[in-house]
């Protein structure tokens, strides 16, 4: 039994280990979607929304299910605001990808400016991530707001 134990976290130690090795590079390929999607919505180009994105991709966002064309829409009221700008920060918690399919946690930190005042908005998110012809596309992004402090 004992030997049995030892096999089995020897498979897990190599198995970790082969997975560090090999996926560092991808795994920033992989967050590099995510904000590239997200430079996307800054700048309300909704074509390059959609080159991060699966067709079937779901924003899970205040307790409802969006599709790209809610997204659009929302990103497309905010580019009427004449000074509206938006930045991005992002703080990755977790990256792991398995074979097609990677999942993400991650702090994002944006501040909006809307008629001459800014707002600070935090958020801890999640997204699953397709590899599709050999490039990362979110499919899922649960966002959770974090209350101001």
């Amino acid at each position: 039994m004992l030997k049995i134990k030892l096999l089995f976290i020897a498979m897990l130690f190599t198995a970790a280990v082969h997975a560090q090795k090999t996926s560092i590079p991808e795994q920033i390929t992989v967050q590099q979607t995510i904000e590239n999607l997200f430079a996307a919505l800054t700048n309300a180009d909704t074509m390059a929304m959609k080159n991060f994105t699966t067709n079937t991709v779901r924003f899970y966002e205040y307790g409802q299910v969006w599709t790209m064309d809610t997204l659009i829409h929302k990103v497309l009221q905010n580019k009427s605001i004449t000074d509206f700008k938006r930045t991005n920060k992002f703080e990755f918690v977790n990256t792991t990808i398995n074979k097609n399919t990677a999942w993400v946690t991650y702090y994002l930190q944006s501040v909006f400016t809307r008629n001459g005042k800014e707002e600070l908005v935090k958020w801890m998110e999640t997204v699953v991530l397709i590899k599709d012809k050999k490039h990362w596309k979110i499919d899922v992004l649960h966002s959770t707001r974090l209350p101001k402090n």
